[in-house]
C-alpha cells in the first residue's frame, strides 16, 4: 500500500505537467480550431531559457520572468505565421505548427546546445514524508502552481470581461465581431497564454527531470494525448486526462517496467479513439473555454 501511494504521488506530479501542456492545446484549439504541435517546444523554451539566463548570472526570479516573456513572444510569432496563412486549410495550418516545432528545436541547438541541463530546486532539496512516502518540495511546488494556474484560468474565463470575450469568440466568431470584440487581439492573447502555461511547466519540471533542446517532443505528444483522453477542447478534460495519464505511467513503470512507460500514453490514446472518440469528458463541452 505504501509503495502504491508513492507511485500515485509521483504520477500526480508528472500528471500536472501533462495537464499544463494539455491546457495549452485546449486554449489554442478553442480559439482557432488548430491543434498546435509546437506546444511541447514552448515547454522546452521555458526550461532552456531559464537555465541559460541563470548561467548568464541573472537571479532566479528575473530569469523565470524573462523566460516566460520570451516564450510568450514565441507564441505570438506562431500566431503571426498562422495569420499570414489564414486562408489555408486546417491540415496545412497544423503542418505549419509541426514545421515551427522543428524550426524551434533547430534554433535551440544553435542558441543553447545539445546537452542536458538542470537547475537546483526552487524551494530547497528537502522532502515531506507522507505515510512513509517522501514527496520533494519541488514536486509539491509543481502541484500547487499547476493547481493555481487551473483555478486562475477558470476564474479568468468566467469572471473577467476579457475572459468572457475569449469564450464568446471561441463559440461564435461572427457574433463576437458584432458585439465589438477584437478577434485578432483575442487570438494573440490565446496563443500567448498557451505559451506561458507551457513555459511555466517546463521551468518547474527542469529541477526534477532536466531539460534539453529535444525535451519538448515527448512532452508535447503526451500533453496532446492528455487533451484527447479528456476530450479536446474541454479544459476539465485536459486536467483529468493529464492526471490520469501521469498516474497510469507511474503505475506501469513501478509494477511492470520503466521501458514501457512512454508507450502508455499512446496505448490509452488508441483505446480512447476506438471506444470514446470524443474523450472521457467530450460530452461536457457545452461551453468551450
Amino acid at each position: 500500500m505504501i509503495e502504491l501511494f508513492g507511485y500515485l504521488l509521483s504520477g500526480v506530479t508528472v500528471g500536472f505537467i501533462y495537464t499544463l501542456v494539455g491546457l495549452g492545446f485546449t486554449v489554442i484549439y478553442n480559439s482557432s480550431g488548430i491543434i498546435n504541435f509546437s506546444q511541447g517546444e514552448f515547454v522546452m523554451a521555458g526550461g532552456m531559457s531559464t537555465v541559460f539566463l541563470i548561467y548568464a548570472g541573472l537571479p532566479l526570479g528575473v530569469a523565470f520572468v524573462l523566460a516566460i516573456l520570451i516564450t510568450s513572444m514565441i507564441g505570438i510569432v506562431l500566431y503571426k505565421l498562422i495569420s499570414f496563412s489564414r486562408d489555408s486549410s486546417q491540415i496545412s495550418l497544423i503542418i505549419l505548427t509541426l514545421g515551427f516545432a522543428i524550426f524551434l528545436r533547430g534554433l535551440a541547438q544553435i542558441i543553447f546546445d545539445k546537452q542536458l541541463h538542470t537547475m537546483p530546486s526552487f524551494v530547497g532539496e528537502g522532502a515531506f514524508e507522507i505515510f512513509e512516502t517522501t514527496l520533494s518540495y519541488q514536486a509539491l511546488l509543481i502541484m500547487v502552481v499547476a493547481s493555481a494556474i487551473v483555478i486562475s484560468l477558470y476564474l479568468f474565463f468566467q469572471k473577467t470581461k476579457t475572459g468572457q470575450a475569449m469564450v464568446a469568440a471561441s463559440n461564435n466568431v461572427d457574433a463576437a465581431k458584432l458585439m465589438g470584440i477584437n478577434i485578432k487581439k483575442i487570438l494573440i492573447l490565446n496563443f500567448a497564454i498557451s505559451a506561458v502555461i507551457a513555459s511555466i511547466g517546463g521551468i518547474l519540471l527542469t529541477p526534477i527531470t532536466s531539460t534539453s533542446y529535444e525535451v519538448g517532443i515527448m512532452l508535447g505528444l503526451k500533453g496532446f494525448c492528455a487533451a484527447i483522453i479528456g476530450g479536446l477542447g474541454t479544459p476539465f478534460g485536459a486536467v483529468a486526462g493529464g492526471l490520469l495519464l501521469g498516474i497510469l505511467e507511474s503505475l506501469v513503470a513501478g509494477y511492470i517496467s520503466s521501458e514501457y512507460k512512454d508507450a502508455v500514453a499512446f496505448v490509452v490514446l488508441l483505446a480512447i479513439l476506438f471506444f470514446m472518440p470524443g474523450g472521457i469528458f467530450g460530452n461536457l463541452k457545452s461551453q468551450r473555454v
